[in-house]
């Protein structure tokens, strides 16, 4: 691991602005004395195929990428939105359910209009985060987190991302895209793979020394 004046500089595998946010404001609480870089740091570095057929491995390929790049530990995340009686849809195809270009209003109009017969329970849904770390040592570590739902007829809110104004949580009687930061970090499958990766932050620095 590189240390920078007594902060352990970890790059985040991702250029999408709300995520380094969210991962540097729950990461950064949890653990103060790491430097947090998103890869707008490295313009050099292109986009990442996300080859994989799980959250697992696309997270993997992006930390290890990030990682022999750079030469400095990697954390990337793959995350997304599975529907039950959508079979998972769209899951680790999230960010590109209505095509390889869609726009975050183009997803959310798909997944209504697949979702337009549903009602009740078959409107069940999670969002889904894998973490994964990767050290230049070769260490690796991958954690999960989900938050349960239901996905709602019609969007609400102005907060958030992605499906966020479409996720409805019944216990917060709250769309993910009204919740202010804290309230989302609090029930957030990134939160919570977050704070696992934070749990096992420690054993997995040691084995990368």
């Amino acid at each position: 691991m590189t240390k920078n004046q007594n902060k352990t500089t970890v790059v985040l595998a991702t250029r999408n602005q709300g995520k380094v946010r969210e991962i540097h404001k729950i990461l950064s609480s949890i653990m103060p004395d790491i430097e947090i870089r998103g890869l707008d740091k490295y313009p050099e570095i292109g986009e990442i195929p996300e080859t994989g057929d799980t959250f697992e491995e696309n997270a993997l390929i992006k930390a290890k990428t990030v990682c022999e790049l750079t030469g400095l530990t990697a954390i990337a995340d793959d995350s997304g939105l599975s529907v039950l009686a959508l079979n998972g849809e769209p899951g680790v195809y999230s960010a590109r359910y209505a095509g390889e270009n869609a726009a975050d209003e183009d997803n959310n109009l798909k997944l209504l209009k697949e979702m337009k017969d549903l009602k009740g329970d078959k409107r069940k849904a999670a969002f889904i985060c894998v973490m994964a770390a990767v050290s230049p040592e070769g260490s690796e570590l991958t954690v999960r987190g989900e938050w349960t739902g239901l996905i709602a007829h019609e969007p609400h809110g102005d907060n958030g991302f992605g499906y966020d104004p479409l996720f409805f949580d019944p216990e917060l009687n709250l769309h993910s895209a009204q919740m202010n930061p804290d309230q989302k970090n609090s029930r957030s499958h990134r939160g919570k793979a977050l704070k696992k990766l934070a749990a096992s932050w420690e054993k997995f620095a040691a084995s990368s020394l």
